[in-house]
């Protein structure tokens, strides 16, 4: 029996007929649930000679071509299948010289010679096989997905052959084929091996290089075929299309003394102001490499020391912002090609600014071509939809109990570390991972192997994630959005702790948005929410973040949640951001709120930055500028930041003025002005990491001197008039210099202030050793620095 239009017996003159295959095990090549098709067909030394099977749909005549020139052609067997055996005592390098059915009866179209993926050994070597098994491959992107490469020699036979190595991790498949361009998306020409009890199905195509467009077609257990876009591809088409495409990188980069500077730091004790942004609407239009000029030219001129990026792995529904994956490896398309957002990366490094990446390992869409059930099973997420379904988001939740789930993730995370040079992470919907009850109620849940609600596979997978990140790549920050009360998220992971380096006060950005939603006049009613944050400040490593989440959703605008008229907004907000930039932790400010952007951000338009013609919105970018400035020009702001030592109240309790006033320093303040807690960041011993996982420095001497001039005072007055004499404890006397008064008139304030600086005098107040009496300008903010 021939296949479909397919030649009867051989010619005479071919090759002697392989010896007889099955027609049944040609059947299941053919339909692609032969776990090892490499077993029939290629080329294998037999009792006569080489014997040589090629799986060739649809073709009219097949020969094996040599080197030497010499042919042999091959009988049809069974449903595209062409064999015969070669007179040779060697396997020899060759190829198949094909003719397909031509337009008239009977006749064939010109011969073309091809290579045959069936006479490849695998890709994967049994190391990369067993970690993979395990769970700990660390650089599974390298191995997995597609990946250009080159084998053979310049010197004999048809010399060098460039192709495409396929590997795809589907363990409960029954078969598994490679389909795209080059073989016009049919699946029966390149049926992919299983590589035993790893799970993993590979093939190398000869022939097919970057830019191919493919997916994998996959049998599940039910007998039903899905054709899934690649997990690990390094590139996938422009949604609303979905196949992905194989890409391999030339990319030359340019950072690395970024790079080394970068190993050779800590996070955690050096400046970080955060300027997050959503590529799609900074200025839409851009492209990554357009960006790498534009947004690096305007990041640099206000002075943030970071950029953080709303996720950049590839996503179908813009609408998500990112924050629902289908390609964990790839970066959008939207705005070009992996290489293009290396090349933005880089252009930032050369400028001095790192780049922290979202990034969602908390869930992931149903789309059927993507992750969910992969295999024809819940594979990537939790069988049991209680922990494998998010009900908030209509999501799937991963398996963080299986180990190649795992090894997916903690893969990914370096995959953007090591491949795109990214300097930190910042994990999104940490909270949901933490609790198996999150957003769940009775009977949607089922607890943990203790019998609570804490998910203790999730909470492995972070301290891995964690861990690894740190040990691989130093200096880098991994930053957890974390909502809770969970204790020890930026302890370090041999400490007991989830091993984060930095975490998001929400706390913090909650209890500062609703004081100053209230207006001035009640604001004392309400002054311990403006206090409580440094009750906790030292707990965790913090980010104050007011991000993009405070900005959409019908939450309005920043400068839309200050109360009172046009001129009291804009006073708010400055005193808003002055109060944040001095207050422990680092800080992260949203695009378009560092110039007021009044309208609420949307996705589908850009920021509004004809504003900046107004003298109140310029006026606020100016300040910002300053902010960052001073900030990185002042250790105190930043060098003790997770210690209490690095800060000390003046007054905290004057809550009839809407104010506070506190100190900050650079090393260890006088006994009057050192916070009587003790020192969390202190490692018990000078080998011991730091919560951001590097050395922690040595804890100054008691009792010594700030060093240089290593103090800042900060006043704030978030009522709506001035106080013009008010008296504030400072811990020395002599002359401070106004480093930042919020209501100058240069950023569209009233001009109240003390003239550049106020002259403090030995008279104790606050429990400090000096006092000076100042201008304290309405809805502002003083911070004051002692002259040399």
């Amino acid at each position: 029996m021939t296949g479909r239009g397919q030649p009867g017996p051989a010619r005479p003159g071919a090759a002697d007929l392989a010896p007889e295959v099955h027609p049944a095990e040609i059947d299941r090549i053919v339909a692609g649930l032969h776990h090892n098709p490499h077993s029939v067909l290629g080329a294998h030394p037999g009792p006569g000679g080489i014997m040589v099977r090629a799986l060739l749909p649809l073709a009219a005549t097949a020969a094996v071509v040599l080197a030497d020139g010499r042919r042999f052609p091959l009988a049809h067997l069974h449903e595209g299948v062409f064999g015969g055996t070669l007179p040779l005592t060697e396997v020899p390098d060759y190829r198949m010289a094909v003719a397909y059915p031509g337009p008239e009866p009977g006749g064939t179209l010109p011969e073309i010679v091809v290579d045959t993926p069936y006479r490849f050994l695998p890709t994967l070597g049994e190391t990369d096989l067993h970690l993979i098994g395990e769970g700990r491959h660390e650089q599974l992107w390298r191995v997995l997905g597609a990946h250009v490469r080159e084998y053979g020699s310049d010197g004999a036979g048809f010399g060098k052959v460039t192709g495409t190595a396929f590997a795809v991790w589907a363990p409960n498949a029954r078969g598994a084929r490679v389909i795209g361009d080059f073989n016009h998306w049919d699946p029966r020409g390149h049926p992919m091996r299983s590589l035993g009890g790893s799970g993993v199905w590979e093939l190398f195509v000869p022939g097919v290089g970057d830019g191919t467009h493919y997916k994998f077609d996959i049998c599940g257990p039910d007998g039903r075929w899905r054709r899934k876009a690649d997990p690990m591809a390094s590139r996938a088409e422009l949604p609303p299309a979905t196949a992905s495409v194989v890409f391999t990188s030339g990319y030359t980069w340019g950072d690395e003394e970024w790079l080394a500077a970068r190993g050779r730091g800590g996070q955690a004790r050096e400046p970080v102001s955060i300027y997050e942004v959503h590529l799609g609407s900074w200025r839409p239009g851009l492209s990554y490499r357009q960006l790498a000029g534009e947004l690096t030219a305007y990041v640099t001129e206000m002075g943030f020391t970071h950029v953080e990026f709303l996720p950049v792995a590839e996503h179908p529904f813009g609408g998500s912002w990112g924050y629902q994956v289908t390609s964990y490896y790839a970066p959008t398309a939207r705005f070009g090609d992996p290489d293009d957002f290396r090349y933005l990366v880089d252009r930032l490094h050369q400028a001095g600014i790192g780049v922290i990446l979202d990034w969602v390992p908390a869930h992931f869409p149903k789309d059927a071509w993507a992750l969910a059930r992969f295999d024809g099973t819940p594979l990537y997420e939790h069988a049991d939809p209680r922990r494998g379904e998010h009900p908030d988001w209509g999501t799937l939740i991963f398996d963080f109990g299986r180990p190649e789930v795992r090894n997916f993730l903690v893969a990914n995370a370096l995959c953007w570390f090591e491949d795109f040079h990214a300097d930190g992470l910042r994990v999104d919907a940490v909270a949901s991972m933490l609790y198996l009850d999150y957003s769940r109620g009775p009977g949607q849940w089922t607890p943990n192997e203790h019998g609570g609600r804490e998910n203790t596979q999730a909470v492995s997978f972070l301290r891995e994630v964690n861990a690894t990140c740190y040990r691989r790549v130093p200096g880098i920050m991994m930053i957890a959005e974390e909502s809770t009360a969970w204790p020890g998220v930026t302890r370090p992971v041999h400490l007991g702790g989830l091993g984060f380096g930095f975490k998001w006060n929400l706390g913090w950005m909650h209890d500062t948005l609703n004081y100053l939603a209230h207006d001035p006049v009640f604001r004392h009613y309400h002054h311990n929410e403006i206090t409580f944050s440094l009750m906790y400040a030292f707990s965790e490593n913090f980010v104050l973040p007011l991000s993009h989440d405070e900005v959409v959703h019908g939450k309005g605008s920043l400068l839309g949640k200050m109360p009172g008229d046009e001129w009291n907004r804009f006073a708010g907000l400055r005193a808003l951001l002055a109060y944040m930039w001095a207050h422990p932790g680092k800080q992260l400010l949203f695009m378009g709120s560092e110039f007021g952007q009044g309208a609420e951000w949307s996705a589908e338009r850009g920021l509004d930055w004809w504003v900046l013609g107004d003298e109140h919105h310029a006026g606020l970018q100016q300040l910002v500028k300053d902010l960052n400035r001073a900030y990185r020009d002042n250790p105190a702001l930043w060098a003790l930041d997770y210690s209490p030592e690095g800060f000390g109240w003046i007054d905290a309790n004057d809550a009839s003025g809407n104010a506070l006033s506190f100190l900050r320093f650079a090393g260890r303040p006088a006994p009057a002005a050192a916070a009587a807690l003790p020192d969390r960041t202190a490692a018990p011993d000078a080998a011991a990491p730091s919560p951001d996982g590097n050395a922690a420095p040595a804890a100054p001497a008691p009792g010594g001197p700030p060093a240089g001039p290593g103090v800042l005072a900060c006043i704030v007055n978030f009522s709506g008039g001035p106080h013009l004499r008010y008296q504030v404890g400072l811990p020395r006397a002599g002359r401070w210099r106004e480093l930042i008064n919020t209501d100058a008139a240069g950023y569209g304030g009233s001009g109240v202030g003390n003239l550049g600086a106020v002259e403090a005098v030995p008279e104790p107040c606050h429990g400090q050793p000096a006092s000076a009496v100042l201008a304290l300008p309405p809805l502002g903010v003083l911070w004051l620095v002692p002259e040399a």
